[in-house]
């Protein structure tokens, strides 16, 4: 039996990282695995505990066919490698930190995904946004207005998970973790 890729989107801001940081305890002993992207952005750049890489490795990398999925956002380049497929193969479902603009591309390389739509309140987004500090204030404004951008393709997918991650971060990996393991039949 296959695993299922779970695809995590939602604006920057909205608590994604922190969100799955939370899930994975929630999740601990279940098939499921959080692989590590690949980003063009140094690790001392705050976020999420990924891979970093540089803009000329990652571009070698693609060449190589070295990622299942790739995309471009906001200056860097994301990667999830292709060997997180054979965990899919295995039976084991992989929870990634995926991109609106990607999904497109994602849903025809893995066409049972499972979306997952992360939001947060609009004057909490602003919030967040400032508060981390990675980004001018001209970018700021940029994030927030793609912030509430329709997702390309979001009609075509029957099955939706949406998180409104403005409340307490605790009660909404429960409430995630309760629809992620009703949907891959765990609970």
């Amino acid at each position: 039996m296959n695993g299922r890729l779970i695809y995590v989107m939602g604006p920057s801001g909205a608590g994604k990282d922190s969100l799955l940081d939370a899930l994975r305890q929630r999740l601990c002993g279940l098939p499921v695995a959080f692989p590590r992207r690949y980003i063009t952005r140094a690790a001392s750049a705050g976020g999420e505990h990924h891979i970093p890489v540089s803009p000329e490795h990652f571009a070698a990398l693609v060449s190589q066919g070295y990622f299942s999925l790739y995309w471009a956002s906001h200056g860097y380049r994301y990667g999830i490698a292709a060997s997180t497929d054979t965990a899919l193969a295995c039976g084991v479902s992989l929870i990634i930190n995926g991109s609106r603009a990607a999904f497109p591309q994602a849903r025809r390389r893995y066409p049972g995904l499972l979306p997952v739509l992360v939001t947060v309140e609009p004057s909490m987004l602003r919030e967040r946004l400032i508060k981390r500090g990675r980004e001018s204030e001209a970018e700021v404004e940029e994030r927030l207005t793609a912030a509430f951008a329709p997702i390309p393709e979001e009609d075509a997918v029957e099955q939706w998970i949406r998180i409104d991650n403005s409340g307490p971060l605790e009660e909404n990996a429960r409430n995630l973790a309760e629809k992620i393991t009703s949907a891959l039949h765990l609970a």
